[in-house]
């Protein structure tokens, strides 16, 4: 599971790395919560909820069956 997460992240990645940011996979639970870290300039970036939710847990999801939720850590 942990490697079909990553290929979801690779393709928001472009995006994120345009305005200076990215993402870091840390974990995957086995109750199907994800855990990434922002990094770069979408760290303290005012938005990065919005991103989070909206880009990278709604991509994750709809590529990988059994994904809950996506974290921030």
């Amino acid at each position: 599971m942990k490697e079909k997460v990553e290929s979801a992240l690779n393709k928001i990645r472009p995006s994120l790395r345009a305005d200076g940011g990215d993402v870091e996979l840390v974990e995957v639970t086995s109750d199907g919560v994800v855990k990434v870290r922002l990094t770069g300039a979408c760290g303290g970036c005012p938005m990065s909820q919005m991103t989070m939710k909206m880009g990278i847990e709604r991509i994750i999801k709809g590529e990988v069956p059994g994904i809950k939720e996506v974290v921030a850590v």
